[in-house]
């Protein structure tokens, strides 16, 4: 039986995924599920994880869900280069470092320009209000910092001189915001030339593919049915928000905004 990935490139875990599978000749039979029609809440999908999240894999009679816990079980499974997972115990430190500080320490904060920018004024059709696009916008700049500084430093990537997990899970990450027309690299040079050494090593074409859809979600959501979307489902993979809980968040102070994402950023990807 053929190793069976369920995923949806919208999502950020997904295609840290797929991206790696296809950059080291894993063989797997693509199962789309798409968040933005709820198929994860299918009765098939349940079979294979029950806590509704994607990606997910089927390897035989093994299910798996939670991308670090496939990307690792794959780096092991099928031996990938070293440098992927690295077996000497500081860098492989300095990999599950990254891995343990991004889901809140970046994710969170690039799903939530994501959907400042996007989702909330196509559901509610209002823009915004500035005081929490501004704190939003400080969050992710905080935590583009700490990539840069504290990371990837002096250094060609994270781990030391080739790309691991960690950079990989990084990128798209950071990927997403732009993916809303927000250049996080405009200004960061050292972000910049590490993004290009990314892009390098996984593949022009390679990286292309996977982000093409998210690099289209500006004209896809503008020509969305906001009718819909009455239930915020969302093509990053964000989960359901009901639409009263948006309203809630846009009256509410800004100091109560992360904790608003933070439930947002833990629900429906992994």
């Amino acid at each position: 039986m053929a190793l069976e990935m369920y995923l949806d490139l919208f999502s950020q875990p997904c295609r840290s995924v797929y991206i790696f599978a296809k950059k080291n000749n894993i063989s797997f039979d693509f199962m789309k599920v798409s968040l933005l029609e709820g198929e994860q809440y299918g009765e098939e999908f349940g079979k294979i994880n029950m806590i509704r999240k994607a990606p997910a894999i089927r390897d035989g009679d093994f299910c798996l869900a939670e991308s670090i816990a496939i990307l690792k079980y794959l780096a092991e499974k099928y031996q990938t280069s070293d440098h992927w997972y690295p077996a000497d115990l500081q860098k492989r430190a300095r990999v599950n470092e990254y891995l343990s500080w991004q889901h809140m320490g970046i994710r969170m904060h690039g799903s939530k320009m994501f959907w400042l920018r996007l989702l909330i004024p196509k559901i509610m059709g209002v823009e915004v209000p500035k005081d929490k696009m501004d704190g939003a916008l400080e969050d992710l700049e905080g935590s583009l910092k700490l990539i840069e500084e504290k990371f990837i430093g002096d250094k060609p990537f994270i781990a030391g001189e080739q790309i691991s997990l960690a950079d990989l899970v990084a990128i798209v990450e950071i990927m997403q915001p732009v993916g809303s027309g927000l250049d996080v690299f405009e200004g960061r040079l050292k972000l910049s030339a590490w993004r290009d050494r990314v892009q390098a090593e996984i593949g022009k074409e390679l990286f292309d593919e996977a982000h093409q859809g998210i690099l289209a979600s500006q004209e896809m959501v503008k020509n969305m049915d906001s009718s819909k979307m009455q239930h915020g489902e969302s093509p990053s993979g964000a989960g359901v928000i009901p639409i009263h809980d948006l309203a809630k968040f846009l009256r509410s102070p800004s100091s109560n905004s992360s904790v608003f994402f933070k439930g947002l950023c833990e629900q429906k990807v992994a």
